[in-house]
């Protein structure tokens, strides 16, 4: 059960950016809604947060640690995982609930044991680093099982965020895609978690996926030196969470509906299929925990077709904290979309600026994903149409980080017209990093 306190909570706003012109019998209406939470302002009503006054701890989390077999080649793979969770852990606020686990194709227990969670405080922090010396590498891939063990130790705290960190260098090879697949959606909701994949050996695919079930982030550290810089970074974000379980309420009226949902910054993410209803013609849409930032979504709709001169609310959008108990929390935010028929060509073959710079993000993403898989396919041919599309997206949208990976796979003959050469030889540590990052995005360059 959430905490809740009516101060010095995020303060949350909300920008609508469109065009609501729409051509004589056009029905699908585009808008990016930006979400912004500034941190220390107070809410109109009181929501969920990390720590209330006197109300316990702040957060919990659980850091699952891989110890399998092949976190020993080499050797130092397994000292830089201890290392990086006992500076993750000297990160934790005191007063933050937390545990290790150590994960092979069974969930150990490291800290503290007996199905419980510590407390945060220098004699416990310090009671964590001695216990991660026991670690060691031996035993196969489960990660179902270390996320279940996750979710049940989480489950036990009384707090308001609730969140893991994951650590794999290995395939997912002692289970089958479904058992983990099952984790997800039993750990869905509960928990949210950021995944990590050291090394080269691992399966990106796997990764991204816990990161995207449980709405956190995916990265590549392919050098096991650079784990504990990472996971310091991690758990910090970790810490700066105020407001858990959001959810984007979307209401439309008769005769609309959502045809899909997406966050396209900082990163590219689904949220079609995993809509609650939320009463009529309302539905949820899950965005996880909440610190100081902002963040788009690309909402579509389809609306009714109406006559020239007719306007509509096509869409309202609001943030809540849904309740099982009662009735959902309103974040005092709200987006009108709205839907206007006009026989002005002009106005209604206009794409807002924000609509197609997002557009073409989404389809940034999905091209290299498309790339890579050719690529390892054997179909060099369409694989170089694929990310030569990727490099000419990348430099329309101003994505510089994206572009420098990009060159890392193909050389660029022209950007503009997105003309490549796929490279003979790829560093594998630099096709996984540019697999894994896919997704993110960059803003519209003002």
């Amino acid at each position: 059960m959430a905490n809740f306190a009516k101060s010095n909570v995020p303060r949350f706003s909300m920008d609508v950016y469109q065009n609501e012109y729409l051509p004589e019998g056009g029905r699908e209406v585009n808008a990016i809604v930006t979400v912004t939470a500034t941190g220390g302002g107070t809410a109109g009503s009181a929501v969920p947060r990390a720590q209330a006054p006197g109300q316990g701890p702040s957060a919990a989390v659980v850091v699952m640690v891989d110890c399998s077999g092949s976190m020993d080649h080499p050797a130092a793979k397994m000292r830089n995982a201890r290392d990086a969770t006992a500076a993750a852990i000297g990160t934790l606020r005191d007063g933050t609930h937390f545990a290790v686990i150590a994960g092979t194709h069974v969930a150990e227990e490291v800290y503290p044991g007996g199905g419980r969670l510590a407390v945060a405080d220098a004699t416990t922090r310090e009671q964590a680093r001695l216990a991660l010396r026991r670690l060691g590498a031996g035993g196969g891939t489960a990660i179902g099982t270390w996320l279940r063990l996750a979710g049940r130790l989480l489950a036990s705290a009384d707090v308001g965020i609730r969140h893991g960190i994951l650590l794999t260098d290995g395939r997912n090879e002692h289970e089958s895609p479904q058992d983990l697949r099952a984790a997800l959606d039993d750990c869905a909701g509960r928990f949210t978690c950021d995944a990590r994949g050291v090394g080269t050996d691992w399966e990106v695919k796997e990764v991204t996926a816990v990161a995207s079930a449980l709405l956190g982030t995916a990265d590549i550290v392919a050098d096991p030196a650079h784990l504990a810089g990472d996971f310091t970074r991690m758990m910090e974000t970790a810490m700066g969470k105020e407001v858990a379980d959001v959810a984007l309420r979307v209401w439309t009226p008769v005769g609309t509906t959502v045809r899909f949902i997406k966050q396209v910054a900082p990163a590219v993410e689904e949220l079609t299929g995993r809509r609650t209803e939320a009463g009529p013609r309302a539905g949820d849409y899950p965005t996880g925990s909440w610190g100081d930032e902002s963040r788009d979504y690309h909402l579509c709709v389809e609306v009714p077709a109406a006559g020239l001169g007719q306007e509509m609310l096509a869409a309202r959008v609001s943030l809540v904290v849904p309740q099982a108990d009662g009735p959902a929390l309103n974040l005092g935010s709200q987006g009108l979309v709205r839907a206007v028929w006009t026989d002005d060509m002009s106005a209604s073959t206009s794409i807002d600026p924000q609509v197609a710079h997002y557009t073409g993000q989404a389809e940034l993403a999905r091209v290299i994903q498309q790339g890579l898989d050719l690529r390892k396919a054997g179909d060099f041919d369409g694989a170089t149409a694929k990310l030569g599309r990727a490099v000419q997206l990348a430099g329309e949208s101003g994505n510089a980080d994206t572009a420098k990976l990009l060159a890392k796979v193909v050389d660029v003959v022209d950007v503009a017209t997105g003309t490549v050469r796929l490279k003979t030889k790829v560093a594998e540590a630099d096709e996984m990093t540019l697999e894994t990052r896919s997704t993110k995005t960059v803003r519209v360059k003002k």
